[in-house]
């Protein structure tokens, strides 16, 4: 019998419930969690502040699933420190939970800048349910809102919010809007998008400070200029949950870092999820891919070798999907091309018009990366092209026809010792 200790109750922690009863029906499992809420998609939670899903909708498994695994789930409690020398975690309440086997599944955080008036009430991210209900507890009482970031986040906070009838200004330092998924050219249609349904969109501008004398009235840029806005959400990022490790000889780099099994430096210790650094496929580097499909193949691999399996992990890369008003957008692997790297190649498609394109990244005969605005069909069949690291080199002139199949990838398939490199 083994004691297992989960910290973290989203789609890595849940994911490696499931894995670990998979395989051990008998042992303890203690989850805890630092919010009050059971698992929910945190992926929704912006389609629910737009009243676009009923608050149901939100959970991740239903109720019982605690219950029916056997788990032991404190909500509310915040771990504040591992201690791998004595096996046990430290809560914020000064309670102490011991374990066999540990997995860090803590997630991560949204930052906050430094800016003047950054404190004040009306200032939120949008990560957890909470940060969601208090949002919606002002809509009645908001006319306009500003949004700071043009990332994911952000761009779906703005989008909620014009959604339940805010005015809503985004401001973005960078010049053009989610620049950590999209190349500039693709990103001008996501722009066209969502100024066409009344979103403004401020570039190459911060925020210098938020006014107002307890309540929030206005905004002032760093161009000086002033709009006024009652409630602002931050969208500038998010930074992994690694401060409970700090005073641990558990190492770190931007997230907690793991090797081929998601075991940290410390044999009996896991990390998995948004908090956890691992190999990135397409940059070939350690990283940290903080997406919600990563969390849960993470999360299952993780716990499975809690029990004593050996299942490698054969790494991440960068995958995201969106839609705004109509038009979806996805951004798989090496999104941007680096001037100064002469070994990449792009194909590119670009239609204005039907508000359609398509950009593939190329390193010899490997596809590493592409981007889809508009039409997005093949996006499952370029995602295997990039894990399989499929020679594509007989189909190359046909990956941006618009027929562009599973049946052109059926002759490549076949013989996979051959394409493999």
């Amino acid at each position: 019998m083994k004691n297992y200790l989960i910290i973290g109750n989203s789609a890595a922690g849940i994911s490696a419930v499931e894995a670990i009863r998979s395989k051990d029906k008998e042992s303890k499992i203690t989850l805890l969690s630092s919010e009050d809420y059971p698992g929910y998609c945190r992926c929704l939670i912006s389609y629910f502040l737009a009243g676009q899903i009923k608050e149901d909708k939100l959970l991740y498994r239903p109720e019982s699933f605690y219950k029916d695994n056997n788990v032991e789930l404190f909500l509310n409690k915040k771990v504040s420190r591992v201690d791998p020398k004595k096996n046990k975690v430290v809560c914020e309440d000064r309670t102490q939970i011991s374990y066999d086997q540990l997995l860090i599944a803590t997630g991560s955080s949204p930052k906050f800048p430094e800016i003047q008036g950054i404190k004040k009430k009306g200032v939120f991210g949008l990560r957890t349910v909470k940060d969601t209900k208090e949002i919606d507890g002002l809509l009645p009482i908001t006319r306009a809102a500003a949004v700071l970031g043009g990332g994911l986040v952000g761009l779906k906070a703005a989008y909620a919010l014009k959604k339940r009838g805010v005015d809503v200004k985004v401001v973005i330092k960078s010049d053009q809007v989610l620049s950590q998924m999209l190349d500039f050219e693709a990103a001008l249609f996501v722009q066209k998008r969502l100024e066409e349904n009344g979103i403004d969109v401020v570039l190459g501008q911060d925020v210098k400070e938020i006014i107002g004398e307890g309540d929030i009235r206005a905004v002032k840029l760093s161009s000086g200029k002033t709009f006024e806005a009652s409630l602002i959400v931050v969208g500038k990022g998010v930074s992994p949950n690694i401060d409970l490790v700090k005073d641990a000889e558990i190492k770190t780099g931007e997230g907690i870092v793991t090797d081929k099994l998601l075991q940290t430096n410390v044999p009996n210790i896991y990390a998995s999820g948004d908090v956890a650094e691992t190999f990135d496929i397409t940059i070939g580097k350690y990283a940290v891919n903080a997406l919600w499909p990563v969390a849960i193949e993470q999360g299952r691999i993780a716990g499975a070798n809690m029990t004593g399996d050996a299942i490698n992990y054969d790494g991440s890369l960068g995958i995201n999907s969106i839609e705004f008003f109509g038009l979806p957008t996805v951004s798989l692997g090496i999104y941007k091309k680096d001037k100064a790297d002469t070994s990449l190649e792009e194909l590119k498609l670009s239609d204005a018009k039907s508000g359609k394109y398509k950009k593939l990244t190329l390193r010899g005969n490997l596809l590493i990366g592409a981007i889809l605005v508009g039409d997005i069909k093949s996006s499952g069949l370029f995602l295997r092209l990039i894990r399989e690291k499929i020679d594509i080199s007989p189909i190359k002139d046909k990956l941006l026809e618009e027929n562009f199949g599973f049946p052109d990838l059926l002759e490549l398939i076949k013989d996979k010792e051959k394409i493999y490199v």
